[in-house]
C-alpha cells in the first residue's frame, strides 16, 4: 500500500524529525538573543568597572589638589612667620613679637607642621639648604652653625620648606 505524501506508515508527516522553519527560526533567535544578552552583560560590567575607576581617579585628583592648595597656603603663611622672626632678630626679646610668633607656631602645629632641627644638627641636604660655610672652630665638620631661615616638615614627613643654614667647614 502506497503511503500518502502527507503521512507514512506511522501516521506521521514526512520529515517529522526535522523541525519546521518556525521552530528553527525561534531556536536561532533565542540563541542570538542569549549571545546578545551575554555581550550586553559584559559591556555593562565593563562600564561599571570604568565608572568605579573614574570615581577613584577623580577622588584622588580632588585630594591631590586639596593637598597642593593646603601647602600653598602654608607656604604663604611661612612668609609671615619669616617676617616676625626677622623682626625678633632686630628686637630680641620683644614680648609682643614673641607672643605673635608663638601663636603662629601653634597654628602650624595644629596643622601638623613642625620645624626642622637646625643649629647643632649635622647638615642634611634633604632638610637643610646651605647658604654659607664658616670655619668650624670647636664644631665638627658639616655641623649647622646658624639658621638664616626656618625650615618646616609636613605631617606626612615631606619637606614643606628646607631650612637655610650656615654649615661648619673643616672642623674636628
Amino acid at each position: 500500500m502506497p503511503t500518502s505524501p502527507v503521512s507514512d506508515e506511522t501516521g506521521q508527516p514526512p520529515n517529522a524529525d526535522v523541525p519546521d522553519s518556525d521552530e528553527i527560526s525561534d531556536t536561532d533567535e533565542i540563541s542570538a538573543l542569549r549571545e546578545e544578552l551575554a555581550r550586553t552583560k559584559e559591556r555593562h560590567l565593563r562600564a561599571v568597572a570604568d565608572l568605579d575607576n573614574y570615581r577613584k581617579r577623580a577622588d584622588r585628583e580632588v585630594e591631590r589638589r586639596a593637598a597642593e592648595e593646603r601647602e600653598r597656603v602654608l607656604r604663604d603663611w611661612l612668609e609671615a612667620v619669616d617676617s616676625v622672626e626677622r623682626a625678633l632678630r632686630m628686637e630680641p626679646g620683644d614680648p609682643g613679637l614673641t607672643a605673635v610668633l608663638e601663636q603662629m607656631d601653634a597654628i602650624l602645629a595644629r596643622r601638623g607642621v613642625t620645624r626642622i632641627e637646625t643649629v647643632g644638627a649635622t647638615f642634611d641636604p634633604q632638610h637643610h639648604e646651605a647658604i654659607a660655610t664658616a670655619p668650624a672652630g670647636d664644631a665638627a665638620d658639616r655641623t649647622v652653625l646658624d639658621e638664616a631661615r626656618s625650615g618646616f616638615i609636613l605631617p606626612d614627613g615631606r619637606i614643606l620648606r628646607p631650612a637655610q643654614v650656615v654649615v661648619a667647614k673643616g672642623g674636628s
